[in-house]
């Protein structure tokens, strides 16, 4: 089955006004390179500035609140981020599941929060280092994922993404095997889920990908694209990615 590549940037903590000229630099890079998705996660002050200069990319969010409203100070709701201009937003990532505690029920609402405004989610599954060294990621990784998976998951608005958590920010990247291995397991975990669809549902790696390892990475069985951290930040290392994905 041909799944289209998805390459989408996680800006997390970084980017302001000035930063806008990345942003339009980036989308000029999206529209010459349309066999790819593309799409930038911007925190939410920059969501609408940023959809008015992204050009072929998407505009996304970081995370958005499982209730639409309520007393939540300092949350977003999903229709919030959607009328700021955002297509999509990523929930679960590992690091709101490390230092804001959010639990995989937490995960699976928030996914289903962001399709009821018609946003596509990318929802983030992956080990630490200790569990890793374990012997026991993949049982984790699929533990995780079928907790978090939300009902009527479907390959048309929900993408998964696989943190090697350890990787994140440090620039070591698994083995294409471990690679490999991983993304078959979760690609076997959603078809025994939800069926045939789970062969349409694209399974991003996101652990310190860059401009020099990302053609490996996306020529891995199963891998159809990144979620990508710092090197997303500028387009002299995030346009070597995007141009790997289209090769």
């Amino acid at each position: 089955m041909t799944r289209r590549k998805l390459v989408v940037g996680n800006w997390k903590m970084n980017g302001l006004r000035a930063h806008l000229p990345q942003v339009a630099a980036i989308g000029a890079e999206a529209s010459a390179h349309g066999a790819v998705e593309v799409g930038l996660c911007v925190p939410a002050t920059l969501i609408g500035m940023a959809n008015e200069a992204r050009g072929g990319a998407f505009i996304g969010g970081q995370d958005c609140h499982v209730k639409a409203t309520g007393a939540h100070t300092g949350c977003l709701s999903a229709e919030m981020l959607r009328e700021a201009g955002a297509t999509w937003v990523i929930v679960g990532h590992s690091e709101r599941r490390a230092d804001q505690g959010e639990t995989d029920a937490d995960v699976a609402g928030k996914a289903l929060a962001g399709h009821a405004q018609g946003l596509k989610v990318i929802l983030c599954v992956g080990e630490s280092l200790e569990i890793r060294d374990s012997g026991e990621a993949v049982p984790f990784v699929l533990a995780q994922l079928e907790a978090s998976l939300p009902e009527g998951a479907a390959a048309q608005w929900l993408s998964i993404a696989y943190e090697p958590v350890w990787c994140i920010g440090t620039g070591r990247i698994p083995t294409m095997e471990q690679i490999a291995e991983m993304h078959s397991a979760i690609r076997g975990a959603l078809v025994k889920r939800i069926g045939e669809d789970g062969n349409a549902m694209r399974i991003l790696y996101g652990g310190s990908v860059n401009a020099a390892n990302a053609a490996e990475v996306f020529a891995v069985a199963d891998v159809d694209g990144g979620l990508v951290g710092g090197a997303s930040l500028k387009v002299d290392s995030f346009g070597p990615i995007i141009e790997a994905a289209a090769a």
